[in-house]
């Protein structure tokens, strides 16, 4: 098998990955609780959708990823929404003050309180798979979480998963646009 992990960091990671998740369920016709109508082939490892999604022994299918932000309101989004049986409760990290927008909260202090939480939740989902190809990392370069938590996770994923594959999904921040209204 061939699989990759979702990491989402920060507020707008996280909420890509949100969205991105409902659609990859409507995609694969699996519902909001990870069951997948009609599925009489619990274990079977054939299908494409086994590279993003684990399946439990009770036939439930998982995500494999894991969501990150240094404070908790857009996860608790994520816990309360629509989706919130899809993912385990382990894979929605949050800690107890954010980055502030500020790059070097999000990787020196912070962000080094929750690295290691982080990293062994990435190495249990590893440790499911049978073949893992690498990792999409979703997130922005505009706030501390995005940015600076995301350089220290990118630091510690070469070091611990070396020449694995490591894509990177950026919102990069647009200058401000004046609008003048001329009549």
């Amino acid at each position: 098998m061939r699989e990759c992990l979702s990491i989402h960091v920060g507020q707008a990671g996280v909420q890509i990955g949100n969205a991105c998740w409902e659609l990859y369920c409507l995609e694969h016709g699996i519902q909001p609780d990870g069951r997948k109508p009609g599925d009489q082939s619990i274990g079977g490892g054939d299908d494409s959708f086994n590279t993003f999604f684990m399946e439990t022994g009770s036939g439930k299918h998982v995500p494999r990823a894991v969501f990150v932000d240094l404070e908790p309101t857009v996860i608790d989004e994520v816990r309360t929404g629509t989706y919130r049986q899809l993912f385990h409760p382990e894979q929605l990290i949050t800690g107890k003050e954010d980055a502030a927008n500020n790059y070097a909260r999000g990787h020196y202090t912070v962000g080094k309180e929750v690295i290691d939480l982080v990293m062994d939740r990435i190495r249990k989902l590893s440790d499911q798979c049978t073949g893992l190809q690498g990792f999409l990392v979703f997130h922005s370069f505009g706030g501390g979480t995005g940015s600076g938590f995301t350089s220290l996770l990118m630091e510690r994923l070469s070091v611990d998963y070396g020449k694995k594959s490591k894509l990177e999904f950026s919102v990069y921040p647009a200058p401000q646009r004046k609008r003048t209204m001329s009549s």
